[in-house]
């Protein structure tokens, strides 16, 4: 069973909003509170939060729940939690749920749940954030490709600096199976002989100080 919805069937374990000032307007999320004491440690939607925090559009304490994401997703059938259920959850705290579904790794990108957004929430940043979340807690569903074709891409780029099919293809070819795993060898193997693909990974100059930028950006990028 999934479990309620914020706002609509219960409220949130980890922190309770106090109602703004007008109605519609997002809440103040309480500290939690443990004991007697208070403590400063983020909740799993603080998390999240934060990580929207350089993002163009309003955080999802905004979101009304109207489902326009959801319903504007070209592949939310194939979601085990729709964009506007996982909004829900993220708020509501139920962080092994959401890390356990397969919504974020499934989006497409269109970037249409964005534009639709009557609240302007980046919704697919959102998902990108929650993949980065993810990785950085080694924690999501069994059987995806974009888990570890994500870490094969990153080790690629640490590795050389550039993208290279040979190593990345791997990742996902057991998935496309048998005749399709034959499919993409035998174009490979045509790229290849007519020297679209190098037979070596092509190396970037400067190599470390790439690997420094990206461990700005990725923990743990550098090492």
């Amino acid at each position: 069973m999934a479990p309620p919805v914020p706002g609509v069937e219960g409220q949130a374990p980890e922190s309770r909003l106090l109602p703004g000032p007008q109605a519609g307007r997002p809440g103040v999320a309480r500290p939690a509170v443990k004991g007697n004491r208070m403590t400063n440690r983020p909740t799993f939607s603080d998390e999240i939060s934060n990580m929207l925090h350089a993002a163009h559009g309003n955080p999802i304490t905004t979101c009304i729940q109207c489902g326009t994401c959801s319903a504007t997703c070209p592949v939310a059938n194939f979601m085990d939690q729709t964009p506007r259920r996982l909004i829900g959850m993220i708020r509501a705290g139920y962080k092994d749920e959401v890390l356990g579904c397969n919504t974020y790794w499934f989006c497409a990108s269109c970037y249409h749940c964005t534009v639709r957004c009557p609240r302007e929430i980046d919704i697919a940043g959102l998902m990108y954030a929650l993949k980065r979340y993810s990785m950085w807690k080694n924690r999501f569903k069994e059987g995806l490709v974009g888990p570890v074709f994500s870490e094969t891409f990153v080790k690629t780029i640490l590795g050389s600096g550039r993208s290279y099919e040979p190593i990345l293809a791997p990742s996902y070819m057991p998935s496309l199976g048998l005749r399709g795993f034959f499919q993409e060898a035998v174009t490979a193997t045509g790229l290849m002989l007519k020297g679209r693909i190098p037979l070596l990974p092509p190396r970037i100059k400067r190599l470390e100080k790439f690997r420094k930028m990206v461990g700005k950006v990725i923990p743990g990028g550098a090492s």
